[in-house]
């Protein structure tokens, strides 16, 4: 009876150490975290977060599936990185969907690169990492990464240029149409011939600035050059005669040059040239 009692108990203890083993194995041994889908344009990559899944790609993964993993993100980075080889290049035929592509990316990529970069670094600790094709494959992720990361850093600054860009567009189309706003804001309905009234200044890209008055007057001034004032056609002699140059080269050059109608500099600059109700007025019409 005795004998029988200490199979028992041995049988018993071999049970417990047993299950005690399988269970520490289940803890070191986490499950494969599920395969998660990413899209960026027209590439499609599958992926597994370890990280986030807290589990070891060198023991919870099939080598061959970590291999195909890796290479569809590095191929998505690769891919990314072609269709924005330009995006410095705004004249290219392609921009806008270079600078689609870039937008989209800058959003989504760079979770999907800290997945791959932990996984490339867990990948050196795998016993297979120097076999098949995971050398070549850890080698070019780490340098994608890196070419990534500096794409994307290009893309707020490409971004700014093109929204200056357009800006300087929509200033150029709009112009005549801020003239004309000025001029009908500071001009009477029949503006009388000798009177300096000013109601618009511009100053052009290539440095060129003019001044425009109610009566038709114009001062313009070349870069490096002296103010000169242009008379409209078609002057009577007896206009002619109420006219005083001095009185508009005068209102031209006192006119601030801040307030000067340009293209813009920024994107938060604007245009302006109007004439200001809170300066001072020269003649009858507009500030000087």
């Amino acid at each position: 009876m005795t004998c029988q009692n200490g199979r028992m108990t041995a049988n018993i203890r071999q049970l417990v150490l047993a299950g005690l083993g399988t269970a520490l194995s289940a803890c070191a041994t986490r499950p494969a975290p599920p395969v998660e889908h990413y899209s960026l344009g027209m590439s499609r990559a599958d992926y597994r977060d370890y990280k986030k899944a807290k589990a070891d790609p060198c023991a919870s993964s099939e080598p061959r599936w970590l291999a195909d993993e890796l290479t569809t993100v590095n191929g998505t980075m690769a891919r990314f990185l072609r269709e924005t080889e330009n995006l410095s290049k705004l004249d290219a035929p392609d921009h806008a969907q270079q600078m689609a592509m870039m937008r989209e990316a800058t959003e989504s990529l760079p979770p999907l690169m800290e997945v791959h970069r932990y996984t490339l670094n867990r990948l050196k600790e795998c016993g297979f990492r120097n076999t098949g094709a995971f050398p070549e494959i850890a080698r070019r992720g780490h340098e994608l990464l890196t070419e990534v990361d500096a794409r994307l850093e290009e893309g707020p600054k490409v971004l700014a240029e093109v929204a200056l860009k357009n800006a300087r567009r929509q200033w150029r189309a709009e112009t005549p149409e801020r003239e004309e706003a000025a001029r009908r804001t500071w001009c009477p309905p029949n503006p009388q011939v000798g009177q300096p009234d000013l109601y618009y200044a511009r100053q052009e890209v290539d440095g060129r600035k003019l001044w425009r008055f109610c009566d038709g007057h114009v001062v313009e001034q070349r870069a490096e050059g002296e103010p000169v004032l242009v008379q409209p056609d078609n002057l009577t002699s007896r206009m002619r005669r109420r006219i005083k140059p001095q009185s508009y080269l005068e209102a031209a050059r006192d006119y601030p040059t801040a307030e000067m109608d340009r293209q813009p500099d920024s994107v938060s600059s604007s245009g302006q040239g109007a004439a200001k109700k809170s300066s001072a007025p020269v003649g009858n019409g507009g500030p000087g």
